[in-house]
């Protein structure tokens, strides 16, 4: 069986200097840039940007990260576009905004690479899709040569990880993504299409910012957590095996990984990764702080199928909003895919009989004004 090349380099802080050596390290163990990049060649990078958020709350791919990446691709001599879909619209005025709080805007400019601001989408056909044979994605996905991820390593409330894989749903169009919820509000066909979605967009290298991640409630709602790693891989799917195994996660507890384990993309364990660099052991970090995800059926097999419905409904988590903190933004309200929020008197209120649990709401709040709350008999399943 042919193993797949995981690199893993030791990186402590946002330092341009040490930053750029450990990307230089990491091609080095991954075969020399010249084996994925032809001098002439127009790279998009797929940045994490979520929304706009400040470097350092770890919500967003890392602005030092990203330049060292950029400087040795240029040196090499390719033309670097960077880009994402942010949540919410795919728009000029958005992407300024989101470009210019990340960091990112200050970036290119100092580097000379190029930001995305093609906000026509297109149609990708599919064939290896599962759930999707054809995807609405952002344009510029087609207007380059080559797609590198850039994501960010954190915990997710909905996934309970997102890394490598779930970064490309970003190129699915502004709030098509929204529509892709609603069309798959089950755990198992959701993370079926990520997969479906990676496959689609192709990489052909997967970085992984691991320097500060995020626990807790993310992708936006967490804490930042030290890590120190950079990663990379040409498959995204061995990629996540090795991060969501340094941060205390069995890696097939994450659907994502294990919808590529039955689809053959993976193994879900170190039995096809030749990791490069450092030993992971020097990283495993076993308090990392990790959401509870279990599938949406937590009682199959174990009771009738009318009974198993009602005690499901009452299991599922649901999103709760502190009005106390919320600023009346009214993002959670535009951005449900299901439309299932009304804002009253500014603040948010949710009808949890038609909510699809995509937690879109808590992923996109600014201030943090959304938790997520499982009931104790759920928690306790979970552990099962």
């Amino acid at each position: 069986m042919e193993k797949k090349v995981v690199s893993l380099v030791r990186c402590s802080g946002y330092d341009d200097k040490i930053l750029k050596e450990a990307i230089e390290k990491t091609f080095y163990h991954l075969g020399g840039i010249e084996n994925f990049i032809n001098k002439g060649d127009k790279v998009l990078l797929k940045l994490n940007l979520l929304m706009k958020k400040k470097p350092e709350d770890a919500t967003t791919t890392h602005p030092i990260f990203v330049k060292a990446l950029t400087q040795v691709l240029i040196a090499y001599g390719a033309e670097v576009v960077i880009g994402d879909s942010p949540g919410g619209p795919f728009n000029t005025s958005l992407l300024k905004g989101v470009y210019k709080a990340c960091g990112i805007e200050e970036v290119a400019t100092k580097v000379g690479a190029k930001l995305n601001y093609n906000t026509n989408i297109s149609e990708i056909q599919n064939e290896k899709g599962l759930i999707l044979k054809k995807i609405t994605a952002i344009e510029v996905l087609q207007k380059v040569d080559k797609v590198i991820s850039v994501s960010k390593l954190k915990t997710h409330g909905m996934m309970m990880f997102t890394g490598a894989v779930k970064n490309m749903f970003g190129v699915v169009a502004g709030l098509e993504k929204a529509e892709y919820h609603v069309r798959m509000p089950n755990n198992d066909d959701f993370s079926n299409a990520l997969v479906d979605i990676c496959l689609a967009a192709n990489p052909i290298l997967s970085f992984m910012d691991g320097i500060i991640g995020m626990e807790g409630a993310g992708p936006s709602a967490g804490n930042p957590r030290e890590i120190g790693a950079v990663l990379a891989s040409t498959s995204p799917y061995h990629l996540d095996v090795v991060a969501t195994s340094m941060i205390g996660i069995t890696p097939t507890k994450v659907p994502t990984i294990q919808r590529s384990v039955e689809r053959g993309l993976c193994k879900g364990s170190f039995e096809d990764i030749d990791l490069k660099g450092e030993s992971i052991e020097n990283f495993i970090l076993k308090d990392f702080v990790v959401p509870e995800i279990r599938s949406l059926d937590l009682l199959e097999g174990k009771l009738p199928k009318f009974l198993r419905d009602i005690l499901n409904h009452a299991l599922q988590p649901k999103p709760v909003f502190m009005h106390n903190i919320c600023v009346g933004c009214r993002d959670c309200a535009e951005n449900c895919p299901p439309k299932v929020i009304d804002m009253m008197n500014n603040k948010p209120n949710v009808k949890l009989d038609e909510c699809i649990r995509c937690f879109c709401c808590q992923e996109l709040c600014p201030v943090k004004a959304v938790n997520i709350q499982r009931p104790l008999l759920m928690k306790l399943l979970a552990k099962l």
